[in-house]
């Protein structure tokens, strides 16, 4: 793990000069200034964990620096103007702590470890309060031996820092490998950080990526950090990595070949220690090769290419993740599967894969209920969708708009939510596919 950096800004040379090779003797990395001016081209050319600051300046004071910074770092105030004025004063401006000169260096150092602490625990929980807006998948459930041999995959590159490529279509289980792939390797401790890169737009993800300085972009109105920083010591899954655009691509390809990466905005060059993985549902070497998908990124990202089946070619897997999707659906009130729903589950082809399974036990729960057990009947959705008839039917005379929006949202369901088929059987760019969900809020 990287040492923890800190700034001592203090215009006593000689002072700053001892306090910075003892705290060099505890652990720590520092770099130190003598006013406010010097520190602030520090701050433009290093990412300090804490700073040590002076209460009084030459050219500044501790309340008027930390109106300035204290929301981006944890700063400890140190001082020979030790009163409970100045105390309250530099708490009220967001200091984490203060101590007074001379200080005991036993006492300094229980107070930067323990700033570093909180901070850090501050800065994860926000972090993670985020990440729960998406849901954790669960483990993997399968009986064919395509997918043993797919675990197998993942049990020998899992604990390795490997970048990992994971193909495969919509709805198959692919952040269900990115999981297993994490839970598997040295980083676990941590929770796997994922960005969707298909449903962001370009300038969006990129923040979402690299994170921005105060003043990026209108409305940046706080420095962010980027999801790469939070990812440190953990894995960052990229999903739909075949959706991102040029510009982005350059900038990934970057970060994968020098673990080096700047904020938007930024001129500070900050290090990358998170372990890549990424997924997507496109055929990305063929896209390399038209020119529409870097080359150089697609031979960074598929060192190691783990390929998941579609469902419909491992039919021995449908009853198990069915029996495991009705028993996490029912748990207060257990339900069972008939015979024939289940004859009727494995001869369905699943579009949709996985995702479209759970969907379907879902919706059969619920019609279901009375029963307690899900019957044929509970499942006939999936018979006319066998068919593969897309049949439009209004309580009223319909606006174009009315059908624009039902058509869309059958064929999508059709084909699992699938952007790329759903845009090549409707005759319309994947782009303008994507423009259309949003502005009518179907979910893709």
């Amino acid at each position: 793990m990287k040492r923890k950096s800190l700034l001592v800004i203090d215009d006593d040379t000689v002072f700053n000069g001892l306090l910075r090779r003892q705290l060099e003797t505890m652990g720590f990395t520092t770099a130190g200034a003598g006013s406010w001016a010097e520190a602030k081209q520090r701050l433009a050319e290093i990412e300090p964990n804490a700073i040590i600051l002076d209460f009084k300046l030459p050219d500044s004071d501790a309340a008027k620096i930390l109106g300035e910074i204290s929301s981006q770092y944890p700063i400890i105030v140190l001082t020979g103007y030790g009163s409970i004025p100045n105390a309250v004063s530099a708490i009220r401006e967001g200091a984490e702590d203060f101590l007074t000169k001379p200080v005991n260096l036993d006492e300094l150092e229980l107070t930067v470890r323990r700033v570093l602490e909180t901070a850090e625990l501050r800065e994860s929980n926000r972090f993670y309060r985020n990440q729960l807006a998406s849901r954790r998948p669960g483990p993997l459930i399968y009986d064919s031996r395509a997918m043993a041999e797919v675990h197998a995959m993942i049990d020998a590159v899992g604990p390795t820092d490997t970048t990992v490529l994971i193909l495969g279509e919509s709805g198959t289980g692919k952040e269900m490998v990115a999981q297993a792939l994490h839970e598997c390797s040295t980083r676990a401790q941590r929770e796997l950080v994922a960005i969707d890169a298909g449903g962001l737009q370009e300038t969006l993800f990129e923040s979402e990526l690299f994170g921005h300085e105060r003043g990026a972009f209108t409305g940046a109105d706080r420095q962010k950090k980027g999801l790469i920083e939070e990812a440190a010591s953990s894995t960052l899954f990229l999903d739909e990595i075949g959706d991102i655009g040029p510009a982005i691509q350059a900038k990934l390809l970057r970060v994968m070949e020098t673990n080096t990466f700047r904020r938007l905005g930024g001129t500070k060059t900050l290090t990358a220690e998170a372990r890549f993985v990424a997924a997507t549902n496109r055929d990305i070497e063929h896209m390399s090769r038209e020119g529409r998908f870097r080359s150089d990124l697609y031979f960074r990202l598929s060192r190691f290419v783990i390929n998941v089946p579609p469902l419909r070619e491992r039919r021995e897997d449908i009853e198990p993740l069915a029996h495991h999707f009705l028993a996490l659906l029912t748990r207060t009130a257990p339900m069972s599967l008939s015979t024939e729903a289940l004859k009727l589950l494995v001869a369905y082809d699943w579009p949709g894969n996985v995702r479209e399974l759970r969907n379907a036990i879902e919706r059969a729960v619920i019609l279901a209920r009375p029963s307690r057990q899900v019957r044929p009947e509970h499942l006939a959705f999936i018979s006319r969708n066998q068919s593969g008839d897309v049949v439009l039917r209004f309580g009223q005379d319909p606006t174009l708009e009315q059908i624009e929006r039902e058509y869309l949202r059958q064929v999508m369901a059709k084909y699992g939510g699938n952007r790329q088929k759903t845009a090549a059987v409707i005759g319309m760019s994947e782009r303008h596919v994507y423009r259309l969900i949003e502005k009518y809020s179907l979910s893709g």
